[in-house]
């Protein structure tokens, strides 16, 4: 046991040095859905040429920013492929918060639309060479929370998601059955822009629909508590907070751990 034990320490220290080293490399990939030119950005550990798990990340309403990519790269430097898709189009993006409702909207109001854009952006990542397409989770922000949350209803071939402060929009009638993913969601308790009655739904509705599921909700954190430039954005109820921003960090690190090896 104590050997048993000695090899475990020394293979986490061994993957703790290969995240800590991890060279980074990035590229912009073009792709095209609905007669739309997207533009994500694929990072990822060019260390070594395996195949690994992947990381879709979905960008919060103000659309594929910096913000994004530095989450595509900090993913990368814990080992897996990210790839932070684009909703809106090739160079579409905001920091007006009226214009960033005008350009989510059409996909809150269609969910169809929703679930099929963000397929796009999965089936280009899952053709990467360096992933292995039957390991990617889906993770988002947001508006991009909920993006990936649609995807997991839709079952979208991808093996998780992770909602950062995302709003949590119920499945559709008959859709919670169907899920066969695990989700995460990292919740602000003093968000006051997903109503507590929202909050409730979703809960009861992947209650009664057997979904494997966690809710995480931080103290004194509100909207975008993982966002550093969510104070800047003049809105009510949204800012950052740095604990809640740390310690969602380390429960979504842990889902991932769960998920992409389940019998370590």
């Amino acid at each position: 046991m104590l050997q048993q034990n000695a090899m475990m320490l020394t293979v986490a220290a061994l993957l703790f040095t290969a995240a800590a080293s991890a060279d980074v490399e990035t590229r912009t990939i073009e792709y095209e859905h609905d007669g739309v030119t997207l533009e994500g950005y694929l990072a990822w550990d060019g260390s070594t040429d395996q195949t690994r798990p992947g990381v879709l990340i979905i960008h919060e309403w103000w659309g594929h920013d910096d913000y994004a990519q530095r989450r595509a790269r900090e993913i990368a430097e814990l080992g897996y492929a990210a790839f932070a898709l684009d909703m809106y189009g090739q160079g579409v993006r905001t920091d007006d918060a009226q214009r960033a409702q005008q350009l989510s909207a059409p996909f809150q109001e269609d969910h169809t639309l929703m679930r099929s854009r963000a397929r796009a952006g999965l089936d280009v990542f899952a053709e990467q060479d360096i992933v292995d397409p039957d390991h990617i989770a889906a993770m988002g922000y947001c508006f991009g929370g909920t993006v990936a949350l649609q995807l997991v209803y839709d079952r979208a071939l991808i093996q998780g998601a992770v909602s950062f402060h995302g709003s949590l929009p119920a499945p559709a009638p008959g859709e919670a059955e169907r899920i066969d993913a695990p989700i995460l969601v990292l919740h602000g308790a003093e968000d006051p822009l997903v109503p507590d009655m929202q909050v409730a739904r979703f809960k009861n509705a992947m209650d009664d629909g057997g979904v494997d599921w966690q809710f995480i909700s931080y103290g004194h954190a509100v909207h975008s508590f993982t966002n550093p430039a969510a104070d800047g954005y003049g809105i009510d109820g949204a800012a950052y907070h740095e604990t809640s921003d740390r310690r969602s960090w380390q429960h979504m690190k842990l889902f991932f751990e769960e998920i992409f090896d389940p019998d370590p």
